[in-house]
């Protein structure tokens, strides 16, 4: 049985008297009522790595970057490579987030090339795939998710994703307020399931593929209780620690 993952993104959000704040809420939340079959991680902005790492040490929850350089060193202003990501006491790392790839128009070859870097310095990457409004709609939801995928593939090979993890998340439903429904991601979940048994049965049968996408503590247990969904990538409800808090116990509940 894949164990479950909810993983919180804090994206460019708070301050170093928040991040503390939020992270220690999350600590002790998790102390008092622990989860017992859900890995629970934190993403918290690169300045803020060391202090979730230090109120999260002697626990269970693991501590992950946003995104990373491919590069593993040298002359890049304002890079931060996986190696150094591994220094802090990162375990994760965000690969080809849709902001990264909207905002900073990250391609598929460079999220491939972050992918390996995070695998070669013995992070856990989270690759993120996802589609379009305008794309769902034209019914072409496969076809990228499928070639997001691929990229990677074509990079690292299908044993590449022994220790991965993937993250669904249509971008028409990011900080939208809009979930997908469990069906259309149930479907998503086990095409890309379907995708990876072509190469490799064993990783296929593995991985955990979360869903991200506007999860709320209302719709939490409803999105996990799908056969090929094994946790969330939660955004807006990572940022206060009562609603993450409850969908990792949701996550849990899927479980136990």
């Amino acid at each position: 049985m894949r164990k479950p993952i909810v993983a919180g993104n804090w994206k460019m959000n708070g301050n170093l008297f928040r991040a503390k704040a939020l992270a220690g809420e999350i600590v002790r939340g998790l102390s008092v009522n622990p989860v017992r079959e859900c890995e629970v991680v934190l993403l918290p902005t690169f300045v803020h790595l060391t202090t979730a790492k230090r109120l999260a040490s002697g626990t269970d929850i693991a501590i992950g970057s946003q995104d990373l350089d491919e590069r593993n060193e040298g002359a890049v202003t304002g890079g931060i490579s996986a190696s150094i990501l591994k220094d802090a006491g990162c375990s994760f790392a965000l690969c080809g987030h849709s902001e990264r790839r909207t905002l900073f128009a990250e391609n598929d070859n460079q999220v491939a090339s972050k992918f390996a870097a995070a695998i070669d310095a013995g992070l856990i990457p989270i690759l993120c795939l996802g589609e379009t409004l305008a794309e769902r709609e034209r019914g072409k939801t496969a076809d990228v998710v499928f070639a997001q995928l691929d990229a990677v593939v074509q990079r690292v090979g299908f044993k590449g994703f022994s220790r991965a993890v993937l993250a669904y998340e249509p971008i028409w439903a990011i900080g939208t307020g809009q979930s997908a429904t469990p069906e259309q991601v149930e479907e998503v979940h086990a095409s890309l399931r379907e995708r990876l048994a072509k190469g490799s049965s064993e990783v296929a049968e593995s991985i955990r593929i979360l869903y991200g996408g506007s999860v709320r503590v209302d719709n939490a247990l409803r999105l996990f209780a799908n056969e090929n969904v094994d946790g969330g990538l939660i955004g807006g409800a990572a940022l206060d620690s009562e609603s993450f808090l409850k969908i990792c116990h949701k996550a849990d509940a899927t479980v136990c």
